[in-house]
C-alpha cells in the first residue's frame, strides 16, 4: 500500500509549511492543516483550521485608502498538545536535538502520523508518536492521540491541552499589511465529562464557532483519572495535567474535539451541541474505526488505478484525497462553493473562482450529488448576480470573478507584487468568462445525470439568466456585421488592458466570445428540454420574450472571433500588434519566469506589451470541447475550423506561454496528446508534481491548487481514456500511451455504475449496477446495449 502513503522521513523545518498544506486533513465541513501539535504560529509552523464557507470581512488602510476584503477565517487551533519534564522546557523541535523524525500521510485511511525522538538540554530523550484525523463519518469531530515514551529518564511531567483562539490570519506574507484579526471572544469554560469549551465569533459576519475538547490519559491500557488544572483566558482555554512517567513505559494522551457553528442545521445552539457531542463521543479508536469506514467507501467509488510505477499512482491518489476533503458527502447542502486553494490555507482568501470547471468532471461521474450542491451555491447567489448586472447596465446575471459569503464581487482593486513590494491595480474582476464556466458546469452536470428536476427548477434559471447577460453585453458592430464583447479579461491574466491605455480590459477576447456564443446556442437547447409549463413560467418570471430569444439566436450565430495570419485565433483583438517577448534572454536572466507578470512589474515593465501568456486562453477551448464540438460552434458562427486549425494554434501559443498558472500544464498536456505524446506526458508529470514539489516557489504552503489537482484526474478519464458524455450514450475512446500499462476505475453515468479496465491491447467494460437493467455505452465508433452484470471486452489497436 506504499502508493497510498505520502512519507517524509526527515526533519526539515524549512519544508514544514509546504508539508502542512499537503498533510491537511478535512471532511468537506472543516479542515485542519498538518501543523505540529506542540507548536503555535512561528517561522516553521502555521496551524490553521478552516470552516467550509467560514468568511469574515475586515477593513484595512493601505496607502491612505480604506480597502475591505473578505477572508476565509483561521478559526481556533484545536491541535495544541504539549509536555515538559519537571524543571524543563515545553517541547519545541526547533530548540531540541532531533534524533529521528518521520511523518506519514495515510491517504487510504485519512490519517496523519508523526514519530520522532528528541533530546532536551538536560540530555533526556523522549519518543513521541502521534495520530490524528478529521472524521469523514462524524463530521463535527476530530481527534488526536499521543504516545509518549521516556527513553532514558523517569520523573514528573506536565501535559498541556489547549483550544487556542488567539490565532490570526497570518498564512500569506503578501497580506501582512491587511487586517488579520477576525475573531472576538464569546465564552471559555470547563464543562462536564472533564471537557473544556471555547466559543468565538467573527467580528463582522457574526459567525459563532464552538469547540469542545476532551483530553484523557492512559497508562498500560487503563485510563488514569487526573484532575487537570484549568487556565481560562478570554480567547483560549487550557488543561494542564501532572503525572509520573517511567523510563521505557508508554503514556497515551487522547484528545477528542467537537466543532459546531451557528450555520449548522438542526441545532439549538453551537456550544450546547459541542458539549453534548463531546460527552457522548467514543474513544479515539472507536471514532477512528468509523472514520476509516467512511474513507473506504469513498475510495471504492473514486480511486483511479494507474499502472505506471508507484510515484504516479501516489500523486494521483494525493489529488483525489484533497478533492474529497474539500467537498465530500458532508458538504451536500452546506451552501458552499469550491475555493481555488481548497480549505487548506489562506491564499486568494478562500474565494471561489471558476475552478469548479476543472473539478466537477470528477464529481459528475462519481458523486453527482456533490456537483449539484456546488451548483446550488451559485443558484443561491443568483439575485446578487442579477444586481451586479443591473448596476453595470446589463440584463440577466453577472456572477463575480471572486465569490465568498454572499456572492458579491470579492476581487481586490489593488494587489501586492511580492517581488517588487509594489501595490498595483487589479483588473482581474473583468473575467466575465466565469459566467460561461457556470453555464458549462450546469450543462455537463445535466448530460451526465439527466437530472431533469435540477435543470427545470434551478439549472435553467441560471443558464437563461447567464444567456441574457451575454446577449446584453454583446454590442453590434455595423462595419463587421458582427457582435462584439468589450472590456473583459480572459483566463490569461497577464493581459488586462492595452499598452499605454487608461481603459480597463480588452476587446473581443476570443475565449470569452466563443464561450458566450456557446452559452447562447445551448440556451436554446435548454429551452427545448424543460417542460412547456415550466418553460413558460420561467420565461415570464425572467421577463424573456420571443424577441429576446431571437436576439440570442442572432448573437449566437454572429459573434466576432479575431484571427491573426492564417487560421491563428487571436487571443484578443490587437494581440497581433504586441511585441514578441525575448524568452531566451529572460530565461538566462532569471532562474524561473513562470510568474512573468511579477518579474516584469518589478522591472517597471508590463506583460500587457508582449505576446506572452500566463496560460494561453485560446487553447482552453480545445480542453473544454472536442474537435467536432468546436467545428459545430465555429460553423454556426460562420467560420471554418478543422484539425489543421487546431494544430496551428497549438504550435503558435506553445511558444508564447510561461505556464504561470498550474492549469496551463493541464491544458497543454491535453491538447498535445494528439500531436506530441511525449511532451504531453511531460506536461502531465509536471502537473502531478506542481503542488507536491511546490514548483511555483512558495505558493503551495498557502493552499493547494485544487483545479490543477482535479485536472490531472480529468486528463486520465476524459483525455487518456477518451470518456465523453453525449445525449445518446457514454462514449469511451481510449488513447494509446506507451507510458501507461493499465488504467482501471469506476464511474457513475446517469445512475449506472460502470467499471473500466484499459490496457494497451484490451478495453474491458463492466456494467455493475444501476437504476435500470440496461445502459447505452459507445465504444470507439459504435453504441452497445449493456445488461446488468454484463462484461464486454474490446480489442485496442496501436
Amino acid at each position: 500500500m506504499a502508493n497510498f502513503k505520502i512519507c517524509y522521513p526527515d526533519w526539515k523545518p524549512e519544508k514544514l509549511k509546504l508539508r502542512e498544506a499537503l498533510c491537511t486533513l478535512g471532511n468537506g465541513y472543516f479542515a485542519t492543516r498538518g501543523a505540529a501539535e506542540e507548536s503555535k504560529n512561528d517561522d516553521y509552523n502555521y496551524p490553521g483550521t478552516y470552516l467550509a464557507g467560514g468568511y469574515n470581512r475586515a477593513q484595512s488602510k493601505i496607502s491612505d485608502r480604506i480597502i475591505e476584503n473578505e477572508d476565509l477565517v483561521n478559526f481556533p487551533n484545536w491541535l495544541y498538545l504539549n509536555f515538559r519534564p519537571e524543571g524543563g522546557d515545553w517541547l519545541n523541535l526547533a530548540h531540541c536535538q532531533v534524533h529521528e523524525y518521520e511523518q506519514n500521510l495515510d491517504l487510504r485511511k485519512g490519517t496523519l502520523h508523526r514519530a520522532f525522538v528528541v533530546e532536551d538540554k538536560q540530555g533526556r530523550r523522549s519518543k513521541i508518536e502521534s495520530r490524528r484525523f478529521v472524521s469523514m463519518r462524524d463530521m463535527h469531530n476530530a481527534a488526536l492521540e499521543w504516545t509518549l515514551t521516556p527513553q532514558n529518564w523517569s520523573g514528573t511531567i506536565e501535559v498541556a491541552s489547549e483550544l487556542d483562539g488567539t490565532v490570526i490570519n497570518d498564512g500569506v506574507k503578501r497580506y501582512k499589511d491587511l487586517e488579520s484579526h477576525h475573531l472576538a471572544p464569546v465564552e471559555s469554560k470547563e464543562v462536564k465529562e472533564g471537557g473544556m469549551l471555547l466559543v468565538v465569533e467573527t467580528q463582522q459576519s457574526k459567525l459563532v464557532m464552538a469547540q469542545a475538547a476532551r483530553t484523557r490519559i492512559y497508562e498500560g491500557g487503563k485510563r488514569v483519572n487526573i484532575k487537570p488544572e484549568i487556565q481560562t483566558l478570554e480567547m483560549a482555554i487550557a488543561q494542564k495535567f501532572r503525572l509520573e512517567v517511567q523510563e521505557g513505559h508508554d503514556v497515551k494522551i487522547e484528545k477528542v474535539i467537537a466543532l459546531y457553528t451557528s450555520k449548522d442545521k438542526a441545532i439549538t445552539e453551537p456550544s450546547l451541541e459541542a458539549c453534548d457531542n463531546i460527552a457522548m463521543a467514543g474513544e479515539f479508536d472507536e471514532l477512528l474505526y468509523r472514520h476509516e469506514q467512511a474513507w473506504e467507501k469513498l475510495w471504492k467509488n473514486s480511486d483511479i488505478a494507474l499502472f505506471n510505477g508507484d510515484r504516479t499512482q501516489q500523486l494521483l491518489r494525493l489529488h483525489i484525497f484533497h478533492i474529497l476533503q474539500t467537498a465530500s458527502p458532508n458538504s451536500i447542502g452546506l451552501d458552499v462553493g469550491i475555493p481555488s486553494r481548497g480549505w487548506h490555507g489562506e491564499a486568494y482568501r478562500g474565494h471561489v473562482f471558476w475552478d469548479e470547471l476543472f473539478i466537477t468532471p470528477f464529481y459528475n461521474l462519481r458523486f453527482p450529488e456533490i456537483t449539484r450542491s456546488l451548483l446550488m451555491y451559485r443558484f443561491n447567489r443568483l439575485d446578487k448576480a442579477r444586481e451586479a448586472a443591473r448596476k453595470e447596465g446589463y440584463k440577466g446575471a453577472m456572477f463575480p470573478w471572486q465569490s465568498g459569503s454572499n456572492g458579491r464581487e470579492e476581487s481586490q482593486t489593488i494587489h501586492l507584487n511580492p517581488d517588487s513590494g509594489n501595490w498595483i491595480p487589479d483588473n482581474t474582476h473583468l473575467q466575465r468568462h466565469v459566467n460561461a464556466a457556470i453555464a458549462y458546469n450546469i450543462w455537463n452536470y445535466y448530460i451526465s445525470t439527466e437530472d431533469q428536476q435540477f435543470l427545470s427548477f434551478h439549472g435553467a434559471e441560471m443558464f437563461l439568466s447567464i444567456a441574457s447577460f451575454w446577449a446584453s453585453k454583446a454590442s453590434y458592430n455595423k462595419k463587421r456585421e458582427r457582435f462584439e464583447i468589450l472590456q473583459v479579461v480572459g483566463p490569461d491574466e497577464y493581459h488586462t488592458s492595452y499598452p499605454d491605455s487608461d481603459e480597463q480590459g480588452l476587446k473581443n477576447n476570443a475565449y470569452t466570445n466563443i464561450m458566450a456564443a456557446w452559452v447562447l446556442q445551448k440556451a436554446l437547447v435548454v429551452l427545448d428540454i424543460i417542460e412547456k409549463s415550466t418553460k413558460q413560467d420561467l420565461l415570464e418570471r425572467l421577463e424573456i420574450d420571443d424577441k429576446e430569444i431571437k436576439h440570442w439566436e442572432e448573437v449566437g450565430k454572429k459573434m466576432y472571433v479575431p484571427f491573426l495570419e492564417g487560421n491563428i485565433i487571436s487571443q484578443f483583438e490587437g494581440y497581433g500588434d504586441l511585441k514578441e517577448f525575448p524568452w531566451e534572454e529572460y530565461r538566462k536572466k532569471y532562474e524561473d519566469i513562470q510568474r512573468l507578470d511579477r518579474v516584469l512589474e518589478s522591472e517597471g515593465d508590463s506583460p500587457n506589451k508582449y505576446k506572452a501568456s500566463k496560460q494561453a486562453d485560446v487553447l482552453m477551448l480545445f480542453y473544454l470541447f472536442s474537435t467536432q464540438q468546436l467545428k459545430d460552434i465555429f460553423n454556426r458562427l460562420g467560420y471554418d475550423f478543422d484539425e489543421n486549425t487546431l494544430r496551428q494554434n497549438v504550435e503558435y501559443y506553445r511558444e508564447r506561454t510561461s505556464h504561470g498558472s498550474t492549469l496551463s500544464r493541464l491544458v497543454f498536456s491535453w491538447i498535445l496528446s494528439r500531436y506530441d505524446k511525449q511532451e504531453s506526458w511531460e506536461n502531465f508529470e509536471a502537473l502531478l508534481i506542481s503542488d507536491f514539489e511546490d514548483i511555483q516557489g512558495g505558493t503551495t504552503p498557502e493552499g493547494i491548487h485544487l483545479g490543477a489537482m482535479a485536472g490531472s484526474l480529468d486528463l486520465i478519464q476524459r483525455c487518456f481514456c477518451g470518456i465523453e458524455v453525449s445525449h445518446e450514450a457514454l462514449w469511451i475512446k481510449p488513447m494509446n500511451l506507451k507510458q501507461i500499462d493499465k488504467i482501471k476505475f469506476k464511474i457513475k453515468f446517469r445512475g449506472h455504475w460502470i467499471v473500466l479496465s484499459i490496457t494497451k491491447k484490451v478495453l474491458r467494460v463492466s456494467f455493475e449496477e444501476g437504476w435500470s437493467s440496461s445502459v447505452a455505452i459507445g465504444v470507439i465508433d459504435r453504441i452497445y446495449e449493456f445488461k446488468k452484470d454484463e462484461v464486454k471486452e474490446f480489442p485496442l489497436h496501436q
